[in-house]
């Protein structure tokens, strides 16, 4: 128990220590007189107090603060959204006849076949040149990619650029895309009918970018394009081969594990590592014919 002798100012002190920094009564008694002074100045209004003088305590409240500005509605479909059969083949039709990038970037944009777009930031479209020998393909934007329109641009995109670096790769030699080109609300994961309306257009994609190896970074990304449901830790560590259509020349596909899975679990660091110097040495056989 604490000394009835004990100094005024260290008794504040103390009180500041354990938290009790505000004071809780409409009048802040003074602790420096004499305490049967203090006690003619209760703490707190009686209750008689209080109803006698209503309007002076409300008097005494804080100005309200201005209302916020309601946000605006997030934009809406001019008609109903097709069906998603209809969609799909909407989306194959439309895809087929874009001749280069510029011109699929401007059909997804005009494309109303997918409701993701209508609660979208930006279209996500992809980030590098046709031609580029190495194509990683991701799952959907994250809310930085939304933002900025630029596929792999926050943490999970910086540690990609690192494994890249680290493998004597450069980010401005390789093409990264999205199996979705908009960000599902809540970076939810994305619903099969958004992956089947928006495939084609990611056909097409790789059809134009002409990859001589493709990157399917993630669960989804690989699981989508290699037509399987077995998970990520059943296909990494091999590689596979992707058609884009019947007949095409199938192009060797690795599945890796997402970056973002990758800043949760550091522990499988090693496993992407070798996945990527793998990557790195079929890309050498691939440029020197050996392939």
């Amino acid at each position: 128990m604490m000394s009835e002798h004990l100094d005024l100012a260290d008794l504040l002190a103390w009180y500041v220590q354990s938290g009790a920094d505000e004071a809780i009564g409409t009048a802040a008694p003074n602790r420096y007189v004499a305490r049967k002074e203090v006690a003619a100045t209760p703490a707190f209004p009686t209750q008689e107090a209080a109803v006698r003088a209503p309007i002076a305590a409300k008097s005494e409240l804080p100005p309200r603060p201005a209302a916020k500005p309601v946000p605006t509605a997030p934009l809406a479909p001019a008609a109903p959204l097709p069906p998603p059969d209809a969609a799909t083949r909407d989306a194959k039709s439309v895809a087929a006849a874009c001749a280069d990038l510029v011109g699929l970037r401007a059909a997804l944009e005009a494309f109303e076949g997918c409701a993701l777009r209508y609660t979208a930031t930006n279209l996500v479209f992809g980030d590098g040149q046709a031609g580029a020998p190495l194509m990683f393909i991701g799952e959907a934007p994250g809310a930085d990619e939304d933002r900025e329109g630029v596929p792999f641009v926050g943490a999970a995109g910086q540690l990609l650029n690192k494994m890249l670096g680290a493998a004597g790769l450069d980010r401005s030699g390789v093409y990264i895309t999205n199996i979705l080109p908009w960000r599902p609300p809540g970076n939810r994961t994305p619903t099969p009918n958004e992956v089947t309306v928006c495939l084609p257009f990611l056909r097409r994609h790789i059809e134009l970018v002409k990859p001589k190896i493709l990157v399917l970074v993630g669960g989804t990304s690989a699981g989508t394009l290699l037509g399987t449901s077995d998970g990520i830790n059943r296909l990494r560590g091999r590689w596979h081969s992707y058609r884009s259509a019947e007949g095409a020349k199938p192009i060797p596909a690795r599945a890796v594990f997402h970056t973002a899975y990758l800043l949760r679990t550091p522990a499988r660091k090693r496993e992407a590592w070798q996945d990527m110097l793998e990557i790195r040495r079929r890309l050498g056989d691939e440029a020197s014919g050996q392939r």
